[in-house]
């Protein structure tokens, strides 16, 4: 439910050869299903339905591309806000479910005025990887804020083998210990990333505390 396997239109693969083989690796670690969030960052990735469904097209002329679907990580910057304001569709993760991100220097200063915007339209936010902004570390108090606010929270699996680091890893598991995780995904974006998942041998003990908790919510994202 967050990777970016649609080729040549942000940081993820870069052509649809690459995009094949990523998913190929995927399902052989036995990954079936997939939704591709390529990035909305109006600075980098100036993406639109148009320019995401015309990736997808590109790689569904591949043979076995068929169980792959489209939405999008949306960067909260001001491009964001005014899609927000003026009512234009968002392209949700499921439903009315839509995946959110935001700077990991520092967060916005009106990140949850941002938030309540958002559900006013009738939407509810999907925080990406709330274990990679480190300076929640000491303020761990925020994502009691957040889940106050009936956001949902979507944790990278390869934080729990601490890939990017022994914060995200220590905040990902103060997530599970808090029962906070509502989905799990790969944010996958290049080989490396694939290399580290067919790699690891850390995250199952995490993973089987996630499914215990029968909070994951993956299952309902169905194609």
């Amino acid at each position: 439910m967050h990777s970016h396997l649609l080729p040549g239109i942000d940081d993820g693969s870069p052509d649809t050869e690459t995009s094949v083989a990523l998913k190929k690796g995927l399902e052989a670690l036995g990954f079936l299903q997939f939704i591709t969030t390529p990035h909305i960052m109006w600075d980098m990735y100036k993406n639109t339905e148009v320019s995401i469904n015309e990736a997808l097209q590109q790689l569904q002329q591949q043979p076995n591309q068929q169980n792959i679907r489209p939405a999008a990580e949306y960067y909260m910057d001001e491009y964001f806000d005014g899609l927000v304001e003026k009512d234009k569709p968002l392209l949700a993760i499921f439903g009315k479910k839509v995946l959110v991100e935001f700077s990991f220097v520092s967060p916005p200063l009106d990140l949850k005025e941002k938030l309540f915007n958002l559900q006013m339209k009738g939407y509810q936010p999907i925080l990406a990887h709330p274990e990679r902004y480190q300076y929640f570390s000491g303020m761990k108090s925020m994502y009691d804020d957040f889940k106050s606010m009936d956001c949902l929270f979507q944790v990278n699996l390869l934080s729990l083998s601490g890939y990017y680091g022994k914060i995200p890893a220590d905040l990902a598991n103060y997530l599970i210990s808090k029962k906070y995780i509502d989905f799990v995904g790969t944010d996958l974006h290049h080989q490396r990333h694939l290399e580290a998942f067919q790699n690891s041998k850390g995250i199952m003990n995490q993973v089987s505390q996630l499914l215990d908790s029968g909070k994951l919510q993956n299952s309902s994202l169905s194609l």
